[in-house]
């Protein structure tokens, strides 16, 4: 079986497996008595092994299969989790997530695990392991070999067997060699797998199936094979292809005691199965693997025919779409909406109401359709935050710290490219948040605050951006040290280093090179590398910024662009000018009287529901030619970023419209305050304004 056309959705399912894990093992870290988070932790172990198994990457198959020994014992009462398990497992977790990596970047998968197995193994037979407790030799062997065991085994696996002897079959440990002369092993092979499924049934191989289909094993492959036929009529059968030089059948023994009682085996599958139909709307769900007849069933095929069995098998209706497809379909998409404004504008010109409702008709159709091609791209940044308590508990222990995550937001939708960019800056300065932001315990008490230090991770939309903060209730930066640092590499002079604020000295330490650290860290040291984490930020169309208040702690705040290149407007006039305004960043739209408007510290500023904000005219801020502020009432749009709200002044409120984001282009550049362009439908080019820039 051609595995290879699977891959995309075994990585993604690994990936996904591997995160419940990490996740349910902190969780049960947390509360050791609640088993729930076990059999969480075993299914998803369970999934990952089957899969592996099937895709031939025994590595995997072989540490999910010592982590589900140790995890049974958990779960059945039969042992105690603490401290030793849970590292161990985390130990297990890395393991994986290395050679899922490696199958990723185009390796094998492989990896030596001997030790983290013999550790699982230990803690199976109730004895303590520490880290240097099981040395392991070069010349130790592996537990590889060609012959199977009850132990190698999973439950579905091991259900099959005991169905087949209730009905009166044998489970085979059937070994074929093929003469040395043999050239076309992959094609003999299929002749016997042919053979055998006229016989019985395949239940596993070794090596794996495509392996052996591909003829690169030795000079033999060995089968667990059911069948209600003798060992000398199954041996004839095989002998009979050609270039076969031998054939054993030895009957498999199986304990009773180790097989699983079939109705529960049923129970769990069937419960497994129904998690995963309740998961469907907030998870993605891939292609159902398809197993072809003329091929041996594999792990997968035996763990689908058990869910059928039960008479509860789910089918999955939503499928992995590659990326490159979405864009391509959204920009086909953007031409649309161009189109669509052209024909309103139109048609308000041609007293034709079969025309007009055919227009009104297709506008609400490309609606609904924009929502659901945007919505294909949005994924929530859970996906990025999801990885940092592991992360967290790791740093803490390194660093002899207590450290409290704090994640707020984590249901914010982003696009996903900018998911795919914004992990490794996040990764960087929450390290060094945690390495000298956050201080010791001992330090925070004499400082007289709580010993465990607070991190928090928040994520939030304001306007046509997605903004990401990084706060801790450390001490700070320290503004001595950064200013004598900048000045010793000119960066600054010491005349600026008095006239600056202490925002402005703080993010200083994103200069290239800059670092205020006294010792080299093999975590971090605060502020080495932020000039990367800034240059990749800017990369994105995003700004980075940084607040500090001495002994308080500091606040990082990453501000991105949702990348959406479609979005709701507020058109507005500003002399001959049209602008275009975000309606997410709209509160309101109010009509001002002249008289409202206050002077308060060289400002413009007005009343608004009580609270004194501040005023800017569009037309000064953009420089709009021969602009005049002479009015008797102003058309004002409020406009708002988190907590902070700003009247922003137009001259004439136009009213919605969607519009295509464009870029300014490199010609242009930056321009304050101005996001992009966009082509309305008379073919005028409209600004589209960044509120946030203006609040700034």
């Amino acid at each position: 079986m051609d595995t290879q056309q699977y891959l995309d959705i075994f990585l993604d399912e690994s990936q996904e497996h591997l995160q419940s894990i990490n996740d349910n093992i902190l969780k049960l870290e947390e509360d050791t008595s609640n088993l729930e988070y076990v059999h969480e932790i075993f299914r998803s172990a369970h999934t990952l092994k089957g899969m592996a198994a099937t895709m031939g990457y025994d590595d995997i198959a072989a540490l999910t299969h010592k982590m589900e020994n140790v995890l049974d014992l958990i779960r059945n009462e039969a042992l105690v989790t603490d401290t030793e398990i849970i590292d161990l497992l985390f130990l297990a977790i890395d393991d994986l997530e290395d050679m899922v990596d490696s199958v990723r970047n185009g390796g094998d998968g492989k990896k030596d695990v001997r030790e983290h197995v013999k550790k699982l193994e230990a803690i199976e037979k109730g004895e303590s392991v520490s880290s240097a407790s099981i040395p392991v030799t070069e010349e130790e062997p592996d537990d590889t070999g060609m012959h199977f065991r009850t132990g190698d085994l999973d439950e579905f696996q091991l259900t099959v067997i005991q169905q087949a002897k209730e009905q009166g079959m044998v489970p085979f440990e059937l070994t074929v060699t093929f003469e040395t002369g043999c050239i076309l092993k992959g094609a003999r092979a299929f002749m016997v797998f042919e053979v055998l499924e006229d016989m019985g049934e395949i239940i596993r191989t070794f090596p794996t199936v495509e392996e052996i289909e591909e003829g690169t094993f030795d000079s033999g492959f060995t089968l667990l094979f059911l069948t209600d036929q003798t060992p000398e009529d199954v041996i004839k059968a095989v002998k009979n292809v050609s270039e076969v030089e031998e054939a054993e059948a030895h009957v498999m023994e199986t304990d009773n005691h180790t097989l699983p009682h079939q109705d529960a085996v049923k129970e769990e599958t069937v419960d497994a199965e129904k998690e995963q139909v309740d998961k469907q709307p907030v998870r993605e769900k891939v292609i159902e693997v398809p197993v072809k007849k003329d091929k041996p069933r594999t792990d997968v095929s035996q763990k689908k025919e058990a869910v059928s069995n039960s008479g509860k098998k789910a089918t999955s209706k939503n499928i992995r779409v590659n990326l490159d497809k979405i864009d391509n379909l959204l920009n086909l998409f953007e031409e649309v909406v161009i189109d669509r404004s052209r024909l309103e504008v139109l048609v308000s010109s041609i007293d034709n109401n079969d025309l007009r409702e055919t227009v009104e008709h297709l506008s609400r159709v490309s609606s609904d359709m924009q929502s659901l091609i945007l919505a294909m791209r949005m994924v929530p940044i859970e996906q990025v935050f999801n990885r940092f308590p592991r992360m967290i508990r790791q740093l803490a222990k390194d660093l002899n710290k207590k450290i409290n995550l704090e994640i707020k937001g984590a249901d914010t939708e982003v696009d996903r490219t900018v998911i795919d960019e914004i992990g490794d800056p996040l990764v960087h300065l929450i390290r060094n948040s945690c390495d000298h932001g956050i201080e010791s315990p001992q330090t925070r008490l004499s400082n007289n605050k709580p010993e465990e230090g607070n991190l928090t991770l928040h994520a939030y939309h304001s306007g046509n951006h997605v903004f990401v903060e990084i706060e801790d209730d450390g001490a700070g930066i320290n503004r001595e040290k950064v200013s004598e640092k900048a000045i010793e590499n000119h960066i600054i002079t010491p005349q600026e280093a008095k006239e600056l604020t202490d925002d402005q000295v703080a993010a200083l330490i994103m200069s290239s090179g800059f670092s205020t650290a006294d010792d080299i860290s093999d975590v971090s040291g605060r502020g080495v590398g932020l000039d990367v984490v800034k240059n990749k930020i800017e990369a994105l169309g995003g700004k980075i910024s940084v607040t500090t208040t001495p002994g308080k702690g500091s606040i990082f705040s990453i501000q991105l662009p949702l990348t959406l290149s479609i979005m709701t407007t507020m058109l507005v006039h500003v002399q001959k000018e049209i602008f275009a305004i975000p309606l997410t960043s709209i509160l309101e739209t109010v009509i001002l009287p002249k008289e409202k408007i206050m002077h308060a510290q060289g400002a413009e500023v007005i009343d608004y529901r009580g609270k004194i904000i501040p005023v800017l005219f569009l037309g000064n801020v953009l420089k709009v030619p021969d602009y005049h502020t002479e009015a008797d009432r102003y058309s004002t749009v409020i406009i708002k970023k988190g907590d902070k709200l700003l009247g922003l002044v137009v001259d004439e409120l136009i009213g919605q419209q969607e519009v295509v984001l464009k870029s300014l282009g490199n010609y242009l550049g930056e321009v304050f305050a101005v996001s992009g362009a966009t082509i309305l439908g008379d073919g005028e080019v409209a600004l589209i304004v960044d509120p946030n820039a203006l609040i700034e």
